[in-house]
Parts: structure tokens; C-alpha cells; sequence
């Protein structure tokens, strides 16, 4: 034997790269640029929500149905929820595909992770827009909201 014949203990392993997109690299970017636009929306959101006004004492039902009145404010929360709730999944994902050695269990566990991302992003996304002031009416807040239901 010579030393052509036998590899060397520590050749490095030729790195198989397939076709197509690269999704680990897209998500390795998704969460770096989700993050960054999560903490401009979060902390937009958190001034907005405990600073302007009367801050968390000022926090109703009718500041709510007043922030959800607006497009920009009903976009804002959307994009908010669909960047989090991705983000989210997107590092459970990271972390089953690091942990779960078994191949079927991994796959079933990445599509619950996306399948109930998908889910509650369709509900978050459908309360915030069909979101009506008018249902939750009480005696106490009739007179605040009548401009908004009118």
C-alpha cells in the first residue's frame, strides 16, 4: 500500500451542492432582514401603543377599533404578525433540522411548524381586516364609536 491508495484521515468532504435554490441561504437572509424590520415594527409599535396619549391606561377596545380604522395601522399589524410568525418558524425549523436525527419525524415536524404558521397567519390576517368596531358595542363606549360605525 502506499500513501496514493489510502486517504488521508483528514481530507475535507467534497460538499454536494444540488440544483435549484439555495433555501438554507434565503432563510439565513430572511431572518436577518425580518429581524432588522421586526424591531423597527415592534418598537413602532410599543411607542405608538405606551407612549403617545394616555399609554397603557389608554389601551381599549375603543383605542383598538380606532387603530384598526386605519389602512396604514391594519398593514402595520399584518405585516408585523406574517414577519414574526415566519421569523418564528423559519428558527424552529433551524432547530428541528439541528436536533431531530430520524428523517420522517424531522419532515413532519418542519410541515406542523409551517402548517400551523400558515394557519394562524390566515387568522391573524382576518381579524385584522374584517375587524368591525360595531360588534363589540357597549352602553359606555356607544357615543366614542358612533363615528366610526356611521
Amino acid at each position: 500500500m502506499t500513501a496514493d491508495t489510502i486517504a488521508a484521515p483528514r481530507s475535507p468532504r467534497a460538499a454536494v451542492r444540488r440544483k435549484g435554490p439555495n433555501l438554507e441561504k434565503a432563510g439565513w437572509l430572511y431572518m436577518r432582514i425580518s429581524g432588522l424590520a421586526l424591531i423597527i415594527l415592534i418598537f413602532g409599535h410599543l411607542f405608538v401603543n405606551l407612549m403617545v396619549g394616555d399609554g397603557i391606561h389608554g389601551i381599549d377596545f375603543a383605542f383598538v377599533a380606532g387603530k384598526f380604522a386605519s389602512p396604514f395601522w391594519q398593514w402595520w399589524d399584518v405585516l408585523m404578525l406574517w414577519l414574526a410568525l415566519i421569523h418564528g418558524a423559519n428558527g424552529m425549523r433551524t432547530i428541528v433540522n439541528d436536533y431531530v436525527t430520524h428523517a420522517k419525524i424531522r419532515r413532519v415536524l418542519v410541515w406542523a411548524l409551517w402548517l400551523s404558521a400558515g394557519f394562524l397567519i390566515v387568522l391573524g390576517t382576518l381579524v385584522v381586516f374584517t375587524f368591525d368596531p360595531c360588534l363589540g358595542l357597549t352602553e359606555d363606549s356607544v357615543a366614542w364609536l358612533q363615528e366610526v360605525c356611521a
